[in-house]
């Protein structure tokens, strides 16, 4: 087959191809130095390159994974417009989600919601503009077992999950209980999104 056949068929195959990755998200502001200094802490992160109006911020392989965007005449954020609700970070373990909390709390960030959904163990936090960051750890092994659990009636009747208590969690995997038993989600009952704490 020639290259462009194939390609044809490509573009005609009624699916669009997917993207290899989620590269970065940019951000505006009216209050770029706060935010710069909030996401270097945030993200035990750096300064690919910042000027007056904006900064490129990256932790890992990728050349920028925030940016900060200071354009005259922004205004606050309304939390009940539509738009981006939250950024997600995840970790590989619950040691390195703890670890982060609390690097973070020494560093005066403290957590906005802790909340396990199910297929996540999730803190939430908001940066100086109001936005909502998540740190997570899978509670799942594979992208399949996660799966299934959505499909569950548990998480239908509840798709948000259960709250908890970080230094509850950190004190009980210190004495030994499994992470498995730490990252089961408690079954709450129905529980519909909250705007207290989604805004």
């Amino acid at each position: 087959m020639a290259p462009t056949e194939e390609f044809d068929n490509a573009v005609n195959s009624g699916k669009v191809i997917s993207p290899k990755a989620l590269c970065h998200v940019v951000l505006r502001t009216s209050n770029l130095k706060p935010m710069l200094a909030f996401y270097l802490e945030f993200l035990g992160g750096r300064i690919a390159y910042a000027n007056e109006m904006l900064a490129f911020i990256t932790y890992d392989e990728e050349h920028h994974r925030i940016a900060l965007l200071e354009i005259p005449g922004t205004e606050d954020k309304i939390s009940t417009s539509c738009g981006l609700e939250h950024i997600a970070f995840g970790f590989s373990t619950l040691y390195e989600l703890f670890l982060s909390y609390r690097q973070r709390l020494k560093a005066g960030i403290k957590p906005h919601w802790c909340v396990n959904h199910g297929p996540t163990t999730s803190i939430y936090y908001k940066d100086p503009d109001g936005n909502m960051l998540e740190t997570q750890v899978d509670n799942f092994d594979t992208i399949q077992e996660a799966d299934e659990f959505m499909k569950t009636r548990s998480f239908s009747e509840n798709p948000i999950g259960a709250d908890f208590d970080p230094e509850d969690l950190i004190r009980r995997f210190f004495a030994g209980e499994a992470d498995s038993s730490l990252k089961r989600r408690i079954e709450i009952g129905p529980r519909q999104p909250d705007a207290t704490i989604l805004s």
